[in-house]
């Protein structure tokens, strides 16, 4: 079904998601997360822009209609970060609290109800939230105290609270302290601690706890060999850790090369390098495919391209790292299911790869208008049609 994904987008449904947002360098306050089949743009106002799939209001324009062109997320300022998942999506405002809307139906947005809601609320009991991750229907925060905070569906354990219960309000992960990254997938989760071990739970069919097994687990797991981590990233079966030496690492599923090591070997339960890579400085995962921006402000790409997202200028899949066409400058990216999103210093956002929902905000939308090289949504200080 992988193979037909450029002909049928519903299929991302069952193939999962994973959106991750990274900011490498000064971009005056903005950034970009992509999300299913819907983009956000926080811009330097503090205000957040969406565009795309809004069937579960994950736009948060107060409306379930799908938007081909940016419309402003209703209620929102003083808006410092933003995440998105697969229906939903997460804003942190200047105050540390969070915010949530869109698809509801597991608990992801932590308001203690299960109802979709179409303009933001605010998720239960947290405050001094740090950093949000979204993945495909749960949830994680870190707080300034550098607890880690789960909610949403937990079929696999991917809460890391020791059950597999859903919860619609914010449960704190067991056993892990002095966090300051984490990231949320299909049905698993990552986090990186102050002394660069990164720890993961919940789903592991293909290794993407990073264990040496393939066993799930419902509390976090020590990932083997790997320190000195920075960031983490996670897709929908496999992971992905940035060092402080600027090298990536990959474990997990790799059938079409999204572990990036130059193989298709079927997966890997414990971290590989990155093929080529150095000087890294962000990196994100999607939907079987990862993202990785270079000091030098060039971005890369691997795995799975069959809607472009590799934004080489083809459909090839890669098992090693290729060259983002066109851009430099980039300072901040953001990896959705099927699309690729840039920020460059001169803050002009970028998207390439899927548009079956608009999600490009080029007024188009469908399969037969994806892009596989980069595409200007928002010219400098310009994202309001």
């Amino acid at each position: 079904m992988r193979k037909r994904y450029s002909l049928i987008g519903i299929v991302c449904l069952l193939l999962g998601l994973f959106s991750n947002t990274a900011v490498a360098k000064s971009s005056e306050g903005m950034m970009v997360a992509g999300g299913g089949g819907h983009s956000l743009l926080l811009q330097k106002d503090g205000t957040v822009w969406a565009w795309g799939w809004n069937s579960r209001a994950q736009l948060g324009d107060g409306t379930k209609t799908d938007r081909t062109y940016p419309v402003q997320v209703q209620g929102l300022d003083s808006v410092v970060s933003i995440a998105a998942g697969w229906t939903h999506s997460f804003a942190i405002k200047s105050d540390g609290t969070l915010w949530s809307w869109g698809g509801n139906m597991f608990g992801q947005l932590g308001d203690g109800t299960t109802y979709d809601r179409l303009i933001p609320v605010q998720v239960n009991g947290l405050h001094s939230v740090a950093a949000v991750s979204a993945g495909y229907s749960h949830s994680l925060a870190v707080k300034d105290d550098g607890t880690v905070w789960a909610w949403g569906t937990n079929y696999y354990g991917q809460l890391g609270d020791g059950t597999t219960e859903n919860r619609i309000v914010p449960v704190q992960v067991q056993g892990l302290d002095s966090v300051v990254a984490v990231a949320a997938g299909s049905g698993h989760s990552l986090a990186v601690r102050s002394d660069g071990t990164v720890w993961a739970w919940g789903a592991n069919w293909s290794g993407q706890l990073g264990d040496g097994s393939n066993t799930s687990s419902s509390v976090p797991v020590q990932v083997s060999n790997l320190g000195s981590a920075i960031a983490v990233s996670a897709g929908n079966t496999f992971s992905a850790a940035l060092k402080s030496d600027g090298t990536v690492w990959a474990w997990g599923a790799n059938d079409i090369g999204q572990l990036g090591s130059g193989t298709t070997t079927p997966y890997h339960n414990t971290p590989v390098k990155v093929a080529g890579l150095g000087s890294v400085i962000a990196i994100a995962a999607g939907n079987e495919y990862g993202l990785a921006l270079k000091n030098d402000g060039t971005l890369w790409g691997w795995g799975y391209n069959a809607a472009g997202q590799l934004g080489d200028g083809t459909a090839t899949n890669r098992n090693s790292p290729v060259p983002v066409t066109g851009l430099g400058s980039v300072v901040a990216i953001s990896a959705g299911t099927g699309h690729g999103m840039a920020v460059q210093s001169d803050r002009s956002v970028w998207v390439w790869g899927s548009n079956f929902y608009g999600q490009l905000g080029d007024g188009l939308f469908g399969d037969g208008y994806n892009r596989n090289t980069p595409f200007q949504v928002c010219s400098t200080n310009n994202c309001k049609k």
